[in-house]
């Protein structure tokens, strides 16, 4: 696990740390769970079960739905991966100016960054999604201003907005954040 990786960054984000790392069915338990029956295509029994899976996260508010496959079972794991990845996007956790200052330096950081010292981090790494929130919650102690929070972690101003692309819900989420500071979004 990530945190098991960073341990610096699993005493930060105590707040999401306490979800994130809970066992699906802890995660669970803390969510509203509604099924229905999506419309669209998948065959006959498509519209004769009730396979769609919604879930709202009690604690936060966030709600994710999964509705891809003709299995409840299935769409309710896509769900509960989705509402790991909304955690990461969407909460953010407030980062002290000590934890600002010493981010960069720490060992334990480094092990997220290439040879280079870039971040480098794929979707299906482990740890990307934690980075990624990790990398939003800087950005938002810094006021959104990305040379400002590349500096924070250690990076290049054209690493990190590499980085922010690589998903377009994490750019997404980026750009939202640039909106609440009233700067201009990022192209």
């Amino acid at each position: 696990m990530f945190s098991v990786t960073l341990g610096f960054v699993y005493k930060m984000n105590v707040k999401r740390m306490m979800w994130t790392e809970l066992s699906d069915a802890q995660l669970l338990a803390q969510c509203a769970v509604d099924t229905y029956r999506a419309s669209g295509p998948g065959g006959q029994k498509r519209n004769k079960t009730s396979s769609a899976v919604r879930l709202r996260h009690s604690p936060t508010g966030l709600f994710v739905i999964a509705e891809e496959s003709r299995s409840q079972h299935e769409n309710r794991a896509r769900a509960l991966r989705r509402l790991r990845q909304a955690l990461y996007l969407k909460w953010r956790d407030e980062l002290s100016p000590e934890m600002l200052a010493e981010l960069a330096a720490r060992s334990d950081y480094a092990v997220i960054r290439d040879g280079e010292g870039r971040l480098r981090l794929g979707c299906k790494d482990p740890r990307f999604w934690p980075t990624v929130g990790l990398v939003l919650d800087v950005l938002q102690a810094v006021g959104a201003r990305v040379s400002d929070a590349a500096k924070t972690l250690g990076i290049s101003t054209g690493n990190l907005i590499a980085f922010l692309q690589s998903d377009d819900k994490v750019w997404e989420q980026a750009n939202h954040l640039r909106a609440r500071f009233g700067l201009k979004a990022l192209r």
